[in-house]
């Protein structure tokens, strides 16, 4: 069972970090470079499958909010908790708005609908974008990389390597069921924040 699993990550690992970091990735990301440590990826290949699974991601979001923006799923992620805020963002510093949006989680996707719907050219975007993705792409995967490396450390090299493998992923796992729950946190802030917000204005 775990040589198939581990066979099935060397195969098809790769493709999953970039389904991964389409939307909230930062355990796909942290999952790739740890990989890439125990030599089941190339570092440049995992770099390179964060990178564009980050950029096409906020990409795609900042389309569909420029070009479908009475679509019902826009308009259900309008409404989301945090969109407000991203747009008045986004309208005050645009420039490190997209820089930085990644960098919050639960804001990518709001984030970037917002960009789309904001007057922040395409091509201005396209370029921080890029940029942001790059940093973020490098920054998470070489945090995956040094865990790898303390992680071996830790355990030694008397596992077995699938037996590695399993540990990255049940701590992958755990990685992103926190992110969820700080997600979810955040979120029901921002739901009360906004309707104490609608209250006053009422």
């Amino acid at each position: 069972m775990t040589e198939a699993i581990h066979r099935l990550i060397e195969q098809y690992g790769l493709f999953a970090v970039f389904l991964g970091c389409l939307a909230e990735g930062e355990s796909a990301a942290i999952l790739g470079g740890f990989f890439a440590h125990q030599q089941v990826f190339v570092p440049w290949q995992a770099f390179l499958a964060t990178f564009l699974g980050a950029f096409i991601g906020d990409t795609f979001f900042f389309t569909l909010g420029r070009s479908f923006a009475e679509h019902p799923f826009v308009r259900r992620l309008r409404r989301r908790p945090g969109f407000r805020r991203a747009y008045h963002l986004l309208n005050t510093h645009p420039n490190i708005f997209v820089l930085t949006n990644r960098y919050i989680y639960g804001m990518r996707l709001v984030g970037g609908i917002a960009a789309g719907l904001s007057t922040v050219p395409a091509p201005r975007f396209v370029i921080l974008n890029a940029i942001s993705s790059a940093v973020w792409a490098a920054l998470f995967g070489t945090l995956g990389y040094v865990f790898g490396l303390g992680a071996e450390r830790l355990i030694g090299q008397a596992l077995a390597r699938h037996e590695r493998l399993l540990i990255a992923l049940a701590v992958g796992l755990g990685v992103a069921v926190l992110a969820w729950l700080v997600a979810r946190h955040f979120a029901g802030r921002e739901r009360a924040k906004d309707a104490k917000e609608d209250q006053a204005a009422s």
